[in-house]
């Protein structure tokens, strides 16, 4: 295990190289003088000269993007062009919001899908299973702007329940930041859930009818223990995989709901930032979600060939 995991952390570092040239790539391809943008068509052109030469933009591209790597390597993303503060400190100061919507996100998946998946199962020779399969996909298919704004307009304005707007920290009181955020978040895990229920669904419904579950059941096992203990445990192991893209999915889904929501996260400084033209904190927001993607995957990885020792021997 321990090799494994030593070579899944090698492996890291090709990858986030390979995100960290399309990350610059893509903001230095943008059509247009970012200093010119950033300081308007009333600006001069010594003021444009001295914005290109603090950002770095006056020298090759290939020595700018060594440069940028050299500074990330030590810690150094840059500093805002908007605010002057580091990006790295910008970027801590909004993870907080972010990082709680993801994980109000992903227990409202789990404490939703698992359940459900096992009912819908044990109860799979009734109208529920097809009515479980239409519900999924219904589910999987609504974009998730639109199923926001159907919430917002049925709870938010037409039965005022929920706010449609702001944060409020958990340290500052539990109850107010779970009320804040649950519409969101709810919204968030919609897709997730019929992903992942449909997912373990089908797992189990493989394992039902395997030797080893009709074994059990000849040996007088109760049905539902057959399910939990050898049905369920065996579909949880590639559940496990989806469940690692789900996280990194709940990150990318936080960039459309923070902004509509109003939630100061990393979603909310990246379409601000953009706004502004802010190039060092867009290409430390986008290489930071980048970085949690990788990581979660290398979790999810390591978890995989923890629970399954037929992986870390491939």
């Amino acid at each position: 295990m321990l090799q494994y995991t030593i070579r899944r952390l090698i492996s890291i570092i090709p990858v986030m190289f390979i995100v960290s040239i399309i990350v610059f790539l893509i903001v230095h391809l943008t059509p247009g003088n970012p200093a010119f943008l950033i300081l308007g068509e009333d600006s001069s052109e010594e003021s444009i000269a001295q914005l290109e030469s603090q950002l770095g933009l006056d020298k090759p591209m290939v020595i700018q993007f060594f440069d940028w790597i050299k500074n990330i390597v030590t810690g150094d993303l840059g500093q805002s062009v908007y605010s002057s503060e580091p990006v790295l400190n910008i970027i801590i100061g909004h993870f907080g919001p972010t990082f709680s919507l993801m994980i109000l996100s992903l227990i409202l998946v789990l404490l939703i899908a698992i359940p459900t998946a096992i009912f819908v199962v044990w109860k799979r020779k009734t109208v529920l299973d097809p009515m479980f399969i239409s519900v999924s996909l219904l589910g999987v298919s609504i974009p998730e702007f639109w199923f926001a704004m159907l919430l917002v307009l049925a709870f938010g304005v037409a039965i005022p329940i929920f706010p449609v707007a702001g944060y409020i920290p958990m340290a500052e009181g539990f109850g107010d930041w779970l009320y804040h955020l649950l519409l969101p978040a709810f919204v968030l895990a919609a897709v997730e859930i019929g992903l992942i229920a449909r997912m373990l669904r089908d797992g189990m419904l493989d394992s039902v009818n395997q030797d080893y579950t009709r074994t059990a059941r000849a040996k007088g096992v109760k049905e539902s223990r057959v399910l939990m203990k050898h049905v369920f445990s065996n579909a949880l192991i590639p559940t496990t995989t989806v469940i690692g893209t789900t996280v990194a999915g709940l990150l990318g889904g936080t960039v459309i709901l923070e902004t509509m929501f109003t939630i100061p996260g990393i979603g909310q400084l990246l379409i601000d930032s953009i706004h502004r033209r802010d190039y060092p904190v867009i290409q430390g927001v986008v290489l930071f979600i980048a970085a949690i993607y990788v990581l979660v995957n290398l979790v999810v990885d390591l978890l995989y060939a923890f629970l399954d020792p037929r992986i870390r021997y491939d």
